[in-house]
């Protein structure tokens, strides 16, 4: 079985996983058996792969979406979860925008300061420095874009 494959089988197992055998099988319309066939390493099963739309229910019942990534990361592109939940959107303006910044910025910080306190970063700590880093751009887009409403 090639590298490829094999990491796309981890993946795979690692979505029916985060589902839940039981609730996969519902999900999918699929056996437990043939799920188990998808991310099988055994040469007989090596050319079977979860299809599409069967990923797809999946990825949307679960906490991340495993193979997707996966297949992004194969190509070398990176992928951005947005799990901003905010109770409002609200458009407190500048003020309200600094205030955001200030928090996401000691929220980097403060994963910074975590990661590095053993002299190394390793690649799950880079990885949460990484969303951090992306909420804080995030943070500063709307910024920009309610400065440039405000200057209008």
């Amino acid at each position: 079985m090639s590298v490829v494959s094999g990491y796309l089988k981890k993946h795979t197992e690692a979505l029916v996983k985060d589902v839940g055998i039981e609730a996969a099988c519902q999900l999918t319309g699929k056996s437990k058996a043939t799920l188990g066939r998808y991310y099988s390493d055994h040469a007989e099963h090596a050319d079977r792969f979860m299809p599409v739309d069967a990923v797809a229910a999946l990825e949307e019942a679960a906490s991340f979406p495993h193979v997707t990534s996966a297949l992004a990361e194969l190509k070398g592109i990176t992928l951005s979860l947005n799990e901003e939940r905010r109770n409002s959107e609200g458009s407190g303006g500048i003020n309200s925008d600094v205030i955001l910044l200030s928090q996401r910025f000691a929220m980097l910080m403060a994963e910074y300061n975590q990661s590095i306190e053993d002299g190394v970063i390793s690649i799950n700590e880079a990885k949460r420095m990484l969303r951090e880093t992306l909420a804080l751009q995030q943070v500063l887009i709307k910024m920009k874009l309610h400065l440039e409403e405000e200057s209008v």
